[in-house]
């Protein structure tokens, strides 16, 4: 394990006590699809970002967005036999406001999200309507009550009749977040339920393919990572359910690229990796990028000292994406294992509330984590043994994980002790 990876004990840094000068070299990669430089310091700098992920004739696993056939058989099982935490994770979401018979979608033509807290249209009548979708389709999946089935289907057929375009400065971040959680629904539906007329499918499909898709397989170079990350996520889920393979092969690449660049590990050298293709290259622009960190260990984000909240975004659409793969024959999780668990370590530690030490944002960290870790942790601690005390410990005491009223939900119900 790498040094800081678990325990409450030391973490390895490098650069305490002393700025950081070393030099940034950019490895240049020319990716057929328009992924383009992979970064100075270690992670995506290797082969893997050239090579074909799954062979293109390859059919993808159905249902295979985020949560496999499996998963919901046994999350089914759990919740039947009463057992927890599975139970009290089903109650929860039975009992949100996305569960509701009478739910009804709210769609526009045009979703315009500007940045910051700027009102908007469409925004958040999006994702949550999206986020319905989902609940719903895994409440028929859970309960088998065919109604919850329909309702899911009547609110991505509302959107599909209506939506063109995504506009205004979020309109990435937007997307990408609603476009998950579309994914993710439909794929439950369609591959478990029998009512889905061929016109709605293929309305509910030209969507995706058509405002959601084009806004975020290129991704977000020079934002902020957690904006690359949700974007790679709806990519990746978007490319299943379309049975798209070269925009599955986007997002691996994409995962593979901007992974290393926003979790650092010390092999990475004395300066994190640079976002590939972006023009964040030089120390001084690294360390503003890093809001300011000039020490980096084995875990911290990019955006640890902005708050703990994005980093989660980050933490959870990481795992999203390597989950899908996972279900798809590829084993992205296996190639950057001890990253993530380094991560899910090192922020698990001080939300927590370990002591914050100087070097670490000055002091002070915003322990905003979010319902993130539950996937990562079901393939760290479950499916590969590893040792992740201080995820493990923080899990068990947000259990159940419910939703973020974003792109992450209901995960402890579909993921927990999940192999």
């Amino acid at each position: 394990m790498a040094a800081g990876a678990g325990g409450r004990g030391g973490v390895s840094v490098r650069g305490v006590g002393r700025p950081v000068f070393a030099p940034v070299v950019a490895l240049v990669l020319v990716l057929a699809l328009g992924f383009g430089a992979v970064g100075c310091g270690g992670g995506g700098g290797d082969d893997r970002a050239a090579k074909r992920a799954r062979a293109s004739d390859l059919p993808f696993t159905h249902p295979g967005v985020l949560v496999s056939k499996e998963q919901l058989v046994r999350a089914r099982k759990h919740v039947a036999a009463r057992e927890e935490p599975w139970f009290a994770a089903f109650r929860q979401m039975q009992g949100s406001k996305y569960a509701s018979y009478d739910y009804v979608a709210k769609p526009s033509a045009v979703v315009a999200c500007p940045a910051g807290t700027a009102a908007g249209k469409g925004c958040v009548e999006e994702r949550e309507d999206a986020l319905a979708a989902y609940t719903q389709a895994l409440l028929y999946n859970i309960t088998g009550d065919r109604a919850h089935a329909v309702k899911a289907l009547q609110i991505m057929d509302a959107w599909a009749r209506v939506l063109t375009r995504h506009t205004e400065a979020n309109a990435g971040l937007q997307t990408a977040w609603a476009a998950s959680s579309w994914a993710r629904a439909a794929e439950a539906v369609r591959y478990t339920y029998d009512g889905w007329s061929d016109g709605e499918l293929l309305r509910f499909s030209r969507m995706l393919r058509n405002a959601y898709l084009p806004q975020v397989r290129d991704g977000s170079t020079d934002s902020n990572g957690n904006w690359d990350l949700v974007m790679a996520d709806a990519t990746i889920a978007m490319a299943v359910f379309l049975d798209d393979h070269e925009a599955f092969e986007r997002a691996v690449r994409h995962f593979r690229a901007r992974v290393p660049a926003y979790f650092y590990m010390e092999s990475d050298g004395e300066l994190p990796v640079s976002p590939a293709g972006s023009d964040i290259t030089t120390a001084a622009q690294l360390q503003k990028y890093w809001f300011g960190q000039k020490t980096f260990a084995d875990g911290l984000s990019q955006e640890t000292c902005r708050n703990f909240k994005h980093a989660g975004y980050s933490l959870a659409a990481a795992a999203h994406i390597a989950e899908t793969a996972w279900h798809q024959g590829v084993d992205l999780y296996g190639e950057e294992k001890d990253r993530l668990r380094a991560a899910l370590e090192f922020h698990s530690r001080y939300q927590s509330g370990s002591a914050v030490p100087g070097w670490l944002c000055g002091g002070k960290v915003q322990r905003d984590l979010g319902p993130d870790t539950e996937v990562a942790f079901n393939h760290l601690r479950g499916r590969l043994g590893m040792q992740l005390p201080e995820t493990q410990r923080l899990t068990a005491d947000l259990r159940p994980e419910g939703t973020d009223d974003l792109f992450v939900a209901w995960e402890t119900l579909t993921h927990a002790d999940s192999v």
